[in-house]
């Protein structure tokens, strides 16, 4: 008897199995239907599932050092100096991002077979500089800026590269459209519960969240090595050609002199243009990527532009004057509920879309944009306002994949790195245009929506007519695999 007690435990031993065993179901469930969604539908045998939640640790991370940055330069003093503090805040660190920003992508550009080492080495940066940020996060003294530049850099870099790998870890049942969309809506699913855990801590103190984010950065570069070696393989980068008629394994029919003079004249020239290609790569400028790309980053320009006035012109006007009925904490978090629900949706739709065309998406997205700060600056209400915060948030969502979906398509492997990196410089200005605007201007609502909508019609100017003329062409480049 006392054999089959001992090896069986104690009843106190039992019980207490059983519910160490209760306590974890929960989270253990929780993991394994993550990992079962994230690597779903061939993510997990081709490497985009581990992508997938390595992004998810690098948003987790970001938005613990934003609760810490946005505790400490806005919540804390009222409206005037916040104003202030903010465009300090947007005048020290991007004013220097825009310098730098454009170097990143050719640095990335030369380290080819070393995707995973950048990936991990920005983890690192960002987790070392939360550190040095937790003595000046307190006081909110000068120091902080310069390390908050340091993690945008870095974060920055991080995301090129994340671009870049993507179409190297795409499955063969997903396009990529649907493949960024799920990187995406995995950040967002981290960053929601993150802000909770990140309030929560800051409660503790003001340098918690700091903490919290350097072990999530230092569990990010781990989990950047954990990525498949292909990752680094520089194998296939060269430009995909199309079939020439040289290479066609058919006798070609009896041509006269005329039609034969003229068929070596294209191909004499067609040789010359590749050799030129060659031998002068060019540095990748906006007009050298293409008419669909361009035009996407317009529209895109002007999402971050309608995005950044929001956020902050929305953010110190329900401050001074809240919804009516409510405080202007209540305010600000239906206005940010609002947001981030649209952007949630607008990276689930772009998860669930079959679309080939990505070029329709945005310019849909540019014409529901429009209608809603239109409508907001007509019949300005409370709900007017939540519609357009959502509306920007579902199109700045599907807008950024379906721009990354362009660039994956249609960029060249040898510069998609440099493509991905202007076109995140020119964003990250445009979104601080717009939030320069949006601290400039009167606090007043009518006219905050007047010229939401004002900037928004300027992108569907510049670009709808293109995207759309170039969604009817289609594109010459087969889906990136």
């Amino acid at each position: 008897m006392g054999a089959i007690r001992s090896a069986h435990g104690s009843p106190l031993r039992r019980a207490g199995r059983a519910a160490g065993h209760a306590l974890r179901a929960p989270f253990t469930g929780a993991a394994r239907g993550i990992r079962r969604a994230t690597h779903a539908h061939g993510a997990g045998e081709s490497g985009l599932g581990k992508l997938i939640e390595l992004h998810a640790v690098h948003s987790a991370g970001d938005m613990l050092i934003t609760v810490a940055l946005a505790s400490t330069v806005f919540f804390s003093v009222p409206t005037d100096q916040a104003r202030g503090r903010v465009a300090l805040y947007l005048a020290v660190t991007m004013a220097p991002f825009v310098l730098l920003a454009p170097v990143i992508g050719p640095l990335l550009d030369r380290l080819p077979h070393g995707r995973r080492a950048a990936m991990a080495s920005a983890m690192l940066t960002r987790a070392l500089l939360a550190l040095t940020m937790t003595g000046a996060v307190a006081s909110g003294g000068l120091e902080l800026y310069p390390a908050a530049l340091g993690v945008l850099v870095a974060s920055k870099a991080y995301g090129v590269v994340r671009s870049a790998v993507v179409p190297r870890l795409l499955p063969p049942r997903i396009s990529l459209v649907k493949a960024n969309s799920r990187v995406t809506l995995g950040g967002l699913l981290a960053t929601g519960a993150a802000a909770p855990i990140g309030a929560g801590l800051h409660q503790l103190g003001p340098a918690w969240p700091l903490y919290g984010a350097c072990v999530l950065f230092l569990v990010g570069m781990v989990l950047s090595f954990s990525l498949p070696h292909k990752v680094d393989s520089a194998k296939g980068e060269a430009r995909a050609r199309l079939t020439t008629r040289e290479h066609l394994p058919v006798r070609a029919p009896a041509l006269s002199l005329a039609k034969r003079d003229r068929r070596d004249r294209r191909d004499r020239r067609d040789r010359w243009e590749r050799r030129r290609q060659q031998r002068r790569p060019r540095p990748l400028g906006l007009r050298t990527v293409g008419s669909s790309v361009l035009h996407g980053l317009q529209a895109n320009s002007a999402f971050r532009v309608l995005s950044g006035f929001l956020t902050f012109f929305l953010a110190f006007m329900l401050r001074e004057h809240p919804m009516s009925g409510l405080s202007a904490a209540i305010s600000l978090g239906v206005v940010a509920v609002a947001a981030g629900a649209g952007n949630a949706l607008g990276t689930a739709i772009g998860a669930l879309l079959r679309s080939r065309a990505p070029e329709s998406t945005i310019a849909l997205m540019l014409t529901a944009a429009l209608a809603a700060t239109v409508v907001a600056a007509v019949l300005y209400s409370p709900v007017a306002l939540a519609v357009v915060a959502a509306t920007a948030g579902i199109a700045q969502a599907l807008g950024k994949q379906s721009l990354d979906s362009m660039i994956q398509r249609d960029v060249p492997e040898e510069v998609r790195t440099s493509a991905f990196a202007r076109s995140e410089t020119l964003l990250q200005m445009s979104s601080v245009l717009g939030g320069v605007i949006g601290i400039l201007l009167p606090l007043n609502g009518v006219l905050g929506m007047s010229v939401a909508a004002a900037v928004v019609a300027l992108g569907v100017a510049a670009s709808v007519r293109g995207l759309l003329a170039a969604a009817r062409r289609g594109t010459p480049h087969p889906r990136v695999a």
